[in-house]
C-alpha cells in the first residue's frame, strides 16, 4: 500500500468524490436529524458544480480516499438563509475522508494543501465552517492553528450554529 497522493480532481473523479463525501458525512445524520436532509442536499449541490472552488483529492492505491473544496477569495456563495456572501478570504469546505481510511493523516494532508494554495494566492487568511457535531475535525483545525471567528458564524436554524474558523497566514502557520 502506497501513501496518499494529493492532486486536483479530474472530471472522472466526480462519482468517487460524491461517494467519499457522503460516506464521510453520513455519520452526522443521527447527530443532527432535523438538519441532515438539507445538509445532504447542500453537499450534493456543491459537488454537482463545485466552481469556482478548486476541488482537491487524496488518491491512494488508485482510489479516491479524501476530497475537499477550496473557494477563492471573492467567490460569492449562498448562505443557508439564501442570502449571498462574498468571501474575504479563501474558504475550505466539505473536507471528507473515507471512513475506512481515517486516522492516517489524510484530512491533515488535504488541509495543508488548502493552506499552501491559499498562501500561494497571497491571501492573509483562510477560513472554514464546522459545527459541534464534528469534534474530530474541530480538534484537527485547532491543532493546525485555526481560531474561532464568531463573526463568520452562520445560523441556518434557531437551534444550529455553524461556527466560523480562521487561520491567519503568517510565517508561523502550518
Amino acid at each position: 500500500m502506497s501513501g496518499p497522493q494529493i492532486r486536483d480532481a479530474r472530471a472522472s473523479d466526480h462519482d468517487a468524490i460524491r461517494e467519499v463525501t457522503l460516506s464521510a458525512f453520513r455519520e452526522y445524520a443521527v447527530l443532527m436529524p432535523a438538519h441532515w436532509e438539507n445538509y445532504r442536499k447542500g453537499i450534493l449541490t456543491a459537488l454537482a458544480d463545485p466552481k469556482p472552488a478548486g476541488q482537491i483529492v487524496a488518491e491512494q492505491d488508485g482510489a479516491i480516499v479524501g476530497a475537499v473544496l477550496l473557494y477563492p477569495a471573492g467567490a460569492v456563495l449562498s448562505r443557508p438563509d439564501l442570502s449571498r456572501v462574498t468571501l474575504a478570504w479563501p474558504e475550505i469546505r466539505l473536507l471528507a475522508v473515507s471512513p475506512a481510511t481515517r486516522g492516517q493523516g489524510i484530512g491533515a494532508l488535504l488541509m495543508r494543501e488548502c493552506v499552501r494554495r491559499a498562501r500561494r494566492s497571497g491571501a492573509a487568511a483562510v477560513t472554514l465552517h464546522s459545527n459541534d457535531t464534528m469534534q474530530a475535525g474541530i480538534r484537527m483545525y485547532e491543532r493546525m492553528g485555526f481560531i474561532r471567528a464568531p463573526e463568520l458564524d452562520l445560523h441556518p436554524d434557531k437551534d444550529l450554529t455553524v461556527k466560523g474558523f480562521r487561520l491567519n497566514l503568517d510565517d508561523t502557520a502550518p
